[in-house]
Parts: structure tokens; C-alpha cells; sequence
């Protein structure tokens, strides 16, 4: 079955708590969030208008990484937290700055920056995958991981026709 047509999980917590809260902020404005990777796959597709598959591809990305963001602003707001676009570091937040992209032009260099980003995510994903007790919230981040290895396999195919 294609990764496209897997259904995610309900978007539900089991009940409010700050400290998975703070673990999906930095999903939603960290340095390596979901919102970083909106940008850079935007910014993707616009650059690589010369080349129709990959700008089409990263704009097909960007999609999914939206529909991510939403998920984990919608689970960080019923765990109890304001979902801006920030994350959590100590007492004061820390808010998302388009900064953190890569701004890269070059395909080759664009898709070895997602690929990158994609096994970061992937990696921070597995981590509170096993750290949270919330099944709803567990289950959610591993439908989530599904889609970002998918992105990762089609980065690579994409990266060998560069």
C-alpha cells in the first residue's frame, strides 16, 4: 500500500501533560522542526523550477510536512501548550526563525540537506516515540516516521538521478 494512502492515527491525547507538550513544541518551531522543514521544501521547490520532478517532489513534501505540523499542534495544544511556532528551552521559549533553513540552490545540494534533515527527524522521532506513555501520541509519531522514511527513499531515487 502506498505510504500516501495510510490513514493517521486519531489525533487525541490521553491527557495534558507539560513535559510532552514541551517534546512536540520543538516538533513544531525547533531548529529541526516541521515548520524548518515547510521552509526548505518550499524554498526547494521554487529554486528547482528547472527541474519539474524534483520541484513537483519537493513541493509533494511540503504537503506532508504541513499536514505534520498540524498534528503536533493539534496534540501540543490538547497536552496544554500555546502551539506558536516555538519550542521550549528552559524557563523562556525560544521562537522559530526562517533562519534555521538551508537555503540551498544547487538540486544535488538541496536533496543531500533534506536527506539530512529527514534522518535527524527520523532519529528525534524514534526517541519520543519510546520515551512518551501516551499511545495516542505514540502512535502518531510512528505513522509520522513511515512518512519520513518514505521521503528519505525517494530523496536517495532522487538524488541518484541528479
Amino acid at each position: 500500500m502506498n505510504i500516501d494512502q495510510v490513514p493517521y492515527p486519531v489525533i487525541q491525547v490521553e491527557a495534558k501533560n507539560p513535559q510532552y507538550a514541551k517534546e512536540l513544541l520543538g516538533n513544531i518551531g525547533g531548529v529541526d522542526s516541521e515548520m524548518t522543514a515547510v521552509g526548505m521544501y518550499f524554498h526547494g521547490h521554487l529554486v528547482a523550477w528547472e527541474h519539474p520532478e524534483l520541484s513537483r517532489t519537493f513541493q509533494r513534501i511540503s504537503m506532508a510536512e504541513m499536514r505534520h505540523l498540524e498534528i503536533f499542534g493539534t496534540l501540543a495544544m490538547q497536552l496544554g501548550a500555546d502551539p506558536r511556532l516555538w519550542e521550549r528551552a528552559g524557563r523562556r521559549p525560544k521562537y522559530w526563525s526562517p533562519k534555521y533553513i538551508e537555503y540551498a540552490v544547487k538540486p544535488k545540494k538541496i536533496i543531500t540537506n533534506a536527506l539530512i534533515s529527514e534522518h535527524m527527524t527520523v532519529e528525534k522521532y524514534t526517541k519520543q516515540a519510546k520515551a512518551i506513555r501516551d499511545e495516542n501520541i505514540v502512535e502518531n509519531l510512528n505513522r509520522i516516521i513511515q512518512d519520513e522514511k518514505e521521503h528519505i527513499r525517494i530523496l536517495t531515487e532522487l538524488l541518484g538521478k541528479v
